[in-house]
């Protein structure tokens, strides 16, 4: 689950904690906190200088296009003063040199907009800066274990059975035809499992009613959309897309939910706005076969609810806190035992500033539970 969308009125609804990329104005004016934000989250700074120089250039390009742009448009009004005077020669020789000063301008553009370009390109594989609260660290090993919740409970034997196990054997899941039918990493749910699928969905939902406004958006969305979240094009392998209709499954509801306020401008009266949906997401875990792949771990398809706010600045911590909240207290009232994990800095996502897993314990082989990264909360 992500945090608030934080407002950032220069440039739409979706700045502030992260939109599609770093907003280069800060590059110019804070460039040693930028960098010294990267090198908390591990990231290698040397595209950033990259990026000021072709910063600096995009700007002298448009400097000298509005130059020339200027001066045609001067030349243009001479050659019709001339023309009303009846002094064709000198009408025609201005109108030479309006035309070499054209070519020279759509040389210059098309230098300008390739200049444009690779900035732009250079700015989406820029990460988030992490948050100043965010702990410090250079992985997973070093994510702070806030508290643990149910750690008491005492397990029988019969409970310590992997899922996949229990699944099977109660008709709850059929791993097999899910393959047969999608390949591997796909799941068919059976009976009460399907049942028991749509009413967590549904708890979820219900559970948020009193403040969060239920949408049901698209299941595929283009490329922008993607971008706009920070998806594309980091992780363009993890991602499905279908190449005839240049549309992408959403990995998560947080993309289409994220987007739906893109490039517009919203009043800031009327914040914080609290989204919710309920949608199938689709990944490809490109990378993680073999990898804790058994059962529902890792699949490339899955339900799941998402909140989300968009908020100023100011309303961002508080909001967070609400989500991470809401999101605890479905695990409360299931009863199960589990975990919130602060994350460091060198385990956080591209895009997340602050992030906290809620990892709910599960029981991956024949042993005592362990922890199973189940859910996460972060801030953009």
């Amino acid at each position: 689950m992500e945090s608030p969308a934080a407002l950032k009125h220069d440039r739409g609804p979706l700045g502030g904690y992260r939109h599609d990329m770093l907003d280069v104005k800060r590059l110019r004016t804070d460039l040693a906190a930028v960098q010294a934000g990267l090198l908390r989250k591990g990231v290698d700074i040397d595209d950033l200088t990259r990026v000021v120089a072709l910063d600096e250039q995009r700007r002298e390009l448009g400097e000298r296009l509005d130059e020339m742009r200027a001066r045609i448009k001067d030349l243009s009004r001479q050659v019709g003063d001339l023309r009303r005077r009846g002094e064709p020669d000198e009408a025609e020789a201005l109108m030479a040199e309006s035309r070499r000063l054209g070519e020279a301008e759509r040389d210059l553009s098309a230098r300008a907009d390739e200049v444009a370009g690779d900035l732009r390109d250079l700015l989406l594989g820029v990460p988030n800066e992490p948050a100043d609260e965010a702990p410090e660290g250079a992985g997973e090993s070093d994510n702070v274990i806030t508290r643990v919740e149910g750690a008491d409970r005492r397990w029988e034997e019969y409970q310590r059975v992997p899922h996949w196990e229990i699944g099977e054997s109660l008709g709850l899941l059929d791993l097999e035809r899910g393959a047969k039918l999608s390949g591997s990493m796909f799941v068919v749910y059976r009976g009460a499992g399907a049942r028991l699928v749509r009413a967590l969905c549904q708890l979820a939902l219900d559970r948020n009613l009193d403040a969060f406004e239920e949408i049901r958006p698209p299941t595929l969305v283009r490329t922008e959309t993607m971008i706009s979240t920070g998806h594309l094009p980091k992780f363009a392998d993890d991602a499905y897309h279908l190449e005839r209709d240049d549309l992408w499954a959403v990995p998560t509801a947080e993309v289409p939910l994220t987007s739906m306020a893109r490039d517009e401008i919203l009043d800031e009266a009327d914040l914080p706005v609290r989204l919710m949906a309920h949608t199938s997401c689709f990944r490809r875990e490109a990378g993680s076969a073999g990898r804790d792949t058994r059962g529902l771990l890792r699949v490339h398809e899955f339900d799941k609810v998402e909140i989300l706010a968009y908020t100023t600045p100011e309303q961002a911590a508080a909001t967070h806190l609400d989500l991470v909240a809401r999101a605890e207290a479905c695990l409360v009232a299931l009863g199960l035992t589990y975990r919130v994990v602060d994350i460091c800095t060198g385990d956080l996502s591209f895009s997340a500033r602050r992030c906290f897993d809620l990892e709910v314990y599960a029981l991956l082989v024949r042993r005592l539970p362990g922890p199973s990264r189940q859910h996460s909360l972060s801030t953009r």
